[in-house]
């Protein structure tokens, strides 16, 4: 099944233009043909092609089914961007394919890039949404320092992944509780600095590990996301 994205769908019964070129050009789609719309708010439309175009392709809607994300909690990803761009590029693919609800880069005393294009990991998340046929697009922040980060976190969940040995960590597979909304952060290639695990233990933060290999920057942030997802399902299941 191919779904197409278009967020404002209600107000425009239309494909923006790289969808409708897809679907006019690509596809050669006619008119009345149906195709399937997501909004990125959990709604997903079955639709009629009413006019083909490669800018502006009209559509009239048939029906509406709301796509609640399968877990039924939040799992937000902090991570400082890895110095290469389709690392993390990948990284946002793949946590969007797996099921994430927010993505924020982190600004960090060693981290490798100051400055990332949050349009461009938007357009990723679209198509890993599409692609992995959901319906909800998960929220991509702006690059955010650490310290601005730490004062805005409010799940019950809070974990640091952390190398170095100054404080005590525990594995993260043992201490999320099933089914809660967590938060996970991952530092920089150079590890956070102790200041910054400091303050995120003051702000209710645990340090964790992902388990006893050193990972890279975006290998940790996803096991941290899928980890979480697979605890909860196999508490759902009765396995644990």
């Amino acid at each position: 099944m191919i779904q197409f994205y278009s967020p404002d769908i209600l107000q425009t019964m239309s494909l923006p233009e790289s969808d409708s070129a897809h679907c006019s050009r690509v596809l050669r789609m006619k008119a009345g043909d149906q195709l399937i719309v997501v909004d990125g708010h959990g709604h997903r439309y079955t639709c009629r092609l009413v006019a083909p175009h490669n800018k502006h392709a009209a559509v009239e809607i048939v029906a509406c089914e709301d796509i609640k994300p399968v877990w039924g909690y939040d799992i937000n990803i902090a991570v400082a961007p890895t110095k290469h761009n389709d690392r993390m590029e990948w990284l946002v693919e793949k946590l969007v394919e797996i099921g994430v609800n927010r993505i924020t880069p982190l600004k960090c005393r060693y981290s490798e890039r100051k400055e990332i294009n949050t349009e461009r990991l938007v357009k990723i998340a679209v198509s890993a949404m599409k692609q992995s046929l959901k319906a909800t697009l998960p929220v991509i922040d702006e690059m955010t320092p650490i310290k601005d980060y730490l004062e805005s976190v409010n799940t019950p969940g809070r974990f640091i992944g952390y190398c170095a040995n100054e404080f005590e960590r525990r594995t993260l597979a043992r201490e999320y509780i099933p089914g809660t909304s967590a938060t996970i952060l991952i530092g920089p290639e150079g590890d956070f600095s102790p200041d910054e695990v400091k303050a995120a233990i003051d702000h209710g933060f645990v340090p964790v590990t992902m388990g006893d290999n050193r990972l890279r920057t975006e290998t940790a942030a996803l096991v941290g996301c899928d980890t979480c997802h697979i605890i909860s399902q196999a508490s759902e299941a009765g396995h644990i």
